[in-house]
């Protein structure tokens, strides 16, 4: 059998070890947790709170057990696993429960689209993750705002003393026992214990769980701390996209007050003024109206019978406009009208 290395935990080392393993996988859990195994599922099955028409990721799901559980309230179930020897095997075991369907998945790239399930879960296969936190992350993804994720894993026992015993049994007696009942089984159960051994602590687990961007996370243990159920919340407006989207929103705001700003009415203002100030040369056409006036009144300069006098003065009158060129005509009108 292949035992896979616990620092690297490549998919298909751990994968080909479960492949070898699942015929017996379930009658093993019974024996090598006491019987504890089917307490835990269904403490987990009341934290996911399963009802009618509610739709259910289960990774790690393995030969379908845990499935079973939640389809059994009504939900529909969708089974996955990277495993295609626990999946044959589930398949074969429920090929007459519509309720649950099995698919091939990765847990850190989960084929499926944002928002698709009503909540998400993963018993006993976290840590069997080459990227836990991603995987995480990709159940906060795939589950609908508002929804939760469920995770049961082995953990640290709150008492020093069960820590203890509980140690001694996974090095010890866990292997063997397994070894009688599948002889496959013996090197599995080795790697499962190292990997229990390196996993983190229950604190640290639910820190993992508000870096996916999960909310209201909270973890209680069973059986003295030998397993830890965590359970957190996606937000109704899950932070990391609105955030994102809030910033252009921020952005576009000024770009919508530039235009107003700018204001290209208020600059066709002094354009409009314009043609009133062109207009005033209409004001200035007057004296061009008065010119032909100005021309008729020689025929007024043409009265030589009044006296000499007045012919010497109108022959005075006559010089001065050749003595001013620079455009005092308004004046000698005026002039010629006084004397008039």
């Amino acid at each position: 059998m292949t035992r896979p290395d616990t620092t690297t935990k490549h998919a298909t080392d751990v994968s080909a070890m479960f492949d070898e393993v699942s015929p017996k996988y379930d009658l093993l859990n019974d024996v090598l947790s006491v019987g504890n195994s089917r307490l835990w599922r269904l403490a987990t099955t009341r934290a996911i709170a399963p009802r009618k028409g509610m739709r259910i990721l289960d990774i790690a799901a393995g030969t379908g057990t845990s499935s079973a559980a939640l389809a059994a309230h009504g939900a529909h179930v969708t089974a996955a696993d990277f495993s295609e020897g626990m999946l044959a095997e589930g398949r074969r075991r429920h090929a007459g429960n519509d309720l649950i369907d099995f698919v091939w998945a990765d847990a850190t790239q989960l084929p499926f689209e944002d928002d698709s399930f009503d909540a998400a879960t993963i018993s006993y296969g976290l840590r069997n993750v080459s990227e836990p936190k991603r995987a995480l992350a990709e159940m906060a993804r795939v589950v609908k705002p508002g929804g939760r994720v469920v995770v049961a894993e082995f953990s640290r026992p709150t008492s020093d003393a069960v820590n203890w015993a509980y140690t001694k049994y996974n090095r010890h007696v866990l292997p063997r026992v397994a070894g009688v009942i599948n002889r496959d089984a013996a090197e599995a159960y080795k790697y499962l214990n190292e990997s229990i051994e390196s996993w983190p602590a229950q604190a640290e687990l639910a820190a993992w769980l508000r870096e996916a961007g999960l909310e209201r996370v909270a973890y209680r243990n069973l059986t003295l701390g030998i397993v830890a159920l965590h359970r957190g919340f996606v937000p109704r407006a899950k932070p990391q996209p609105v955030a994102e989207a809030a910033r252009p929103a921020d952005e576009t705001k000024p770009a919508t007050k530039k235009p107003a700003a700018k204001k290209p009415a208020a600059a066709k203002k002094p354009a409009a003024q314009k043609p009133a100030t062109e207009s005033k040369p209409a004001a200035a056409k007057k004296p061009t109206a008065k010119k032909p006036a100005a021309a008729k009144k020689p025929a007024a300069a043409k009265k030589p019978a009044a006296s000499a006098d007045t012919a010497a003065k109108s022959a005075e009158q006559q010089k001065q406009p050749k003595q001013q060129p620079k455009g005092a005509t308004p004046k000698t009108e005026t002039n010629e009208r006084g004397t008039e």
